[in-house]
């Protein structure tokens, strides 16, 4: 039985920050019940929905490995609020010995007190939203803490024995090289054991997405990107923080469980407005489903399944323990054909909440992930980590051996590091990784 995490979305914030296009909201309240004071309530009810669902399913999950509270602001929230949801997690699921339980923190929303206060209720990792140290970059970002903030706050954590993350994000319009080296230095001041470095990525409905459709911001440029992605690798290297994944770098033993279970396709439960959930066990065991032949893959997987309503506001009907729908045979396409569910909520809260009030898991969508679909995922995923994918898994899991000849390529290239037992990226591979992902399917005949 492999591992199992709960992620909790948080969809509340002070204020929206430019760059943002998640799925949060500034207002207090979001009217049929769905607000601040009564959003841990309504999480622990979908939790209780979700375990209902499983338990109808005949799937079982061992005790919960991490929890990770993202957002949105989960700290806009009290601190007895996101304790009060890690209790409920223990109790329907259990929590497994020495579980890391994390939570996004804004700067501006904590103090010694509220982090007292998450200790003392078991949450013993909070990652900051740093984004950058300088100023005028903050400004642009939005952002309303100011870089003293984050130092008072993660020395109170690091001294109250909390494990401490940062997050910066590098290639903001405006920022220049040494900003970013700036950044990188105030991070490695502070003494923290893990940092995330993710470049900045614009989408046209955000604020500044419509400052640079305009020409009032510059747009983010891949050269400056890539150069920035190498500075931070070379000076958290150096620090001794190395990379375990292409945006996180840790001291070894420090990196983030719950973000390395994601990249190895561990089943998970999202709860939240749309937060997803995957699954891959079925009745406490791994799916065991036999490889479908990949001519016949060609045709079209259905992304809804029957145990769904085509509503405005569609959800998983009552659960049926006879109506495992994800196990059905399709016609021409053989028994046990999907491998994995991929499942997410409802993304508005008002009408996340009026879901569960109905009486359904408020699951706005899902679809099965059959043998294209998981292949593509474990290539996407393995290349992201520095161990990457051994090739005798990927002959396994393709049903056929990957050519050779497009390997080799991507040796030569500088992509791959020289093939021995496993496909691993190199730093250039990093940067181009969409591109080494879809070589190395192409090698095994999945374009």
């Amino acid at each position: 039985m492999g591992s199992y995490q709960v992620y909790i979305h948080v969809p509340f914030c002070m204020r929206r920050c430019g760059y943002c296009d998640f799925n949060t909201y500034t207002a207090r309240d979001l009217g049929g019940g769905a607000s601040r004071e009564h959003y841990a309530d309504l999480a622990i009810q979908e939790m209780r929905m979700v375990r209902d669902w499983q338990t109808s399913r005949g799937l079982i999950e061992p005790p919960v490995s991490t929890i990770f509270f993202g957002g949105g602001t989960p700290t806009i929230l009290p601190a007895q609020d996101l304790v009060r949801m890690v209790e409920a997690v223990a109790d329907l699921w259990g929590l497994s010995p020495g579980a890391e339980i994390t939570t996004e923190a804004n700067p501006d929303t904590v103090d010694r007190t509220y982090l007292e206060q998450l200790l003392r209720g078991g949450i013993n990792r909070v990652s900051f939203g740093m984004q950058s140290a300088v100023p005028s970059v903050l400004a642009t970002l939005d952002r309303t803490h100011t870089p003293a903030n984050v130092t008072t706050d993660v020395a109170a954590a690091q001294d109250l024995g909390l494990r401490a993350s940062v997050d910066l994000i590098y290639g903001t319009p405006g920022e220049r090289l040494e900003d970013w080296r700036t950044s990188l230095q105030a991070a490695l001041d502070l003494g923290v054991d893990h940092v995330s470095a993710y470049a900045l990525t614009l989408e046209p409905t955000t604020k500044m997405g419509r400052a640079v459709r305009r020409g009032q911001l510059p747009a983010p440029d891949d050269d400056d990107e890539a150069a920035k992605y190498e500075m931070a690798d070379d000076m958290l290297s150096q620090a001794g923080l190395n990379w375990y994944e292409i945006s996180n770098w840790a001291r070894p033993g420090q990196e983030s469980r719950h973000n390395l279970g994601y990249w190895h396709n561990v089943d998970w439960a999202g709860i939240g407005p749309g937060a997803h959930s995957h699954y891959r066990g079925l009745d406490g065991q791994d799916t065991g489903m036999a490889p479908v032949d990949a001519a016949r893959e060609q045709e079209p997987m259905p992304s809804v399944s029957p145990g769904f309503r085509a509503t405005g506001t569609a959800a998983v009907q009552d659960a049926d323990p006879g109506a495992r729908w994800w196990l059905s045979p399709e016609p021409g396409l053989g028994e046990r054909r999907a491998r994995a569910i991929r499942s997410w909520d409802i993304a508005h809260p008002r009408d996340w909440a009026a879901a569960m009030d109905a009486g359904h898991v408020p699951w706005q969508d899902a679809e099965l992930l059959g043998f294209r679909q998981d292949l593509e995922e474990t290539v996407m995923l393995a290349l992201r980590l520095p161990e990457g994918l051994g090739l005798d898994r990927l002959t396994r899991q393709a049903g056929r051996p990957a050519d050779p000849k497009i390997l080799r390529d991507l040796v030569d290239q500088g992509l791959l590091l020289p093939l021995r037992d496993r496909i691993q990226v190199t730093r250039r591979g990093r940067l181009l990784n969409d591109l080494v992902i879809d070589q190395v399917l192409d090698a095994v005949g999945i374009r």
